[in-house]
């Protein structure tokens, strides 16, 4: 039987060939030697190239776009992981086409991403990052005129209700918020009523909730889903926060909403255009929060998405079918089972 290899894209390493992180699940592969071998990719690039994939069973994806490009000379590859829940990066019918199994680490990500949600909605309301700088700047005096808010009596809009936001639902329990509404064309009234959510239209979250969270996948319906129309029907108390992905906001009229004070403020971990290599412009603003798309970085983060990567590449290795998995029709096809024939792991 020919040994399994597996790929790991160079971002997840540094420059002396050890992991940046301190556990990403590469025990589940070891222990799996010498059935199984792995390594990185000599060098990183924004996509992944051709000759990278050739020769290898399975791919751990962190930030590359995979096109069909990537994979022209992919003939044995059977799977490829994505480090995290975004595909949008991932073109997966190209992967289907090449008989690649696709998949996203599903449900690994819901706590660490909620919980960084959380604070920042406590950091918003009680305008921690202003009062920061008033003290850095010895502008004590200025404090009367930075007056915060709680959580309490306020309420909570969601678009989109995947795990990650039924995390933050479960995690604001015992805050004294009023019932979430809920923006997810693919909520039904018994898992909404389950939740404790209200399922409503975009309008009514846009205009009633006093802290908006974006929780739902960058796709060619939601590009663009928050823009000038929806962000003036929002109160000037309240918040924008954006965990997910940049392109569903629209920048520019956000930009204008919260230097005019249309609304309270932001918490931005995405933008349009990642990476960002010089300083933004929402930068300059006081009422805005941001990071470079790793806000729910952590090592408990790193920890279960290696882990549900590792356990995924070899679970489409043994004929299985992972959870997360994006293009399920793929096992059906003759090209994708005749590789799996060639390279099964027992």
């Amino acid at each position: 039987m020919s040994q399994f290899q597996i790929a790991i894209t160079a971002d997840m390493f540094g420059t002396d060939g050890k992991p940046r992180y301190p556990d990403i699940g590469l025990s589940l592969l070891e222990e799996r030697k010498p059935a199984v071998s792995y390594a990185p990719f000599e060098t990183h690039q924004p996509e992944i190239a051709p000759g990278q994939l050739a020769g290898v069973q399975g791919c751990v994806v962190l930030t590359p776009k995979v096109t069909a490009a990537s994979l022209s000379q992919a003939d044995e590859l059977l799977v490829l992981g994505r480090f995290g829940v975004g595909y949008d990066t991932v073109d997966v019918a190209a992967c289907t086409e090449a008989n690649v199994a696709a998949f996203i680490t599903a449900g690994a990500v819901d706590r660490s991403v909620a919980e960084a949600t959380l604070g920042w909605m406590i950091a918003l309301g009680h305008r921690t990052l202003v009062k920061d700088r008033l003290v850095r700047t010895g502008d004590w005096d200025a404090r009367s005129s930075h007056m915060g808010l709680e959580l309490r009596d306020r309420t909570l809009g969601l678009i989109g209700c995947g795990g990650i936001a039924q995390a933050l639902v479960e995690l604001l329990k015992g805050f004294g918020m009023r019932q979430p509404l809920v923006f997810d064309p693919f909520l039904n009234e018994t898992k909404a009523a389950e939740l404790g959510v209200k399922s409503c239209g975009l309008d009514t979250v846009m205009a009633e909730a006093d802290f908006i969270s974006i929780h739902c996948p960058l796709t060619p319906e939601t590009r663009g889903l928050i823009g000038r129309e929806e962000l003036a029907r929002m109160k000037s108390s309240a918040f924008l926060l954006n965990t997910a992905r940049g392109g569903i906001v629209q920048e520019d009229p956000l930009f204008e909403a919260l230097k005019t004070g249309a609304i309270g403020g932001a918490a931005l971990d995405c933008f349009e255009e990642e990476p960002v290599t010089s300083p933004h412009r929402f930068g300059e603003l006081d009422n805005v929060i941001l990071a470079p798309h790793s806000i729910a970085w952590t090592e408990e983060l790193f920890r279960d998405i290696g882990r549900a990567v590792c356990r995924g590449i070899l679970e489409v290795g043994a004929g299985r079918k992972p959870p997360g998995l994006l293009n399920p029709e793929v096992f059906d096809q003759p090209g994708f089972q005749e590789k799996l024939k060639r390279h099964r792991l027992i």
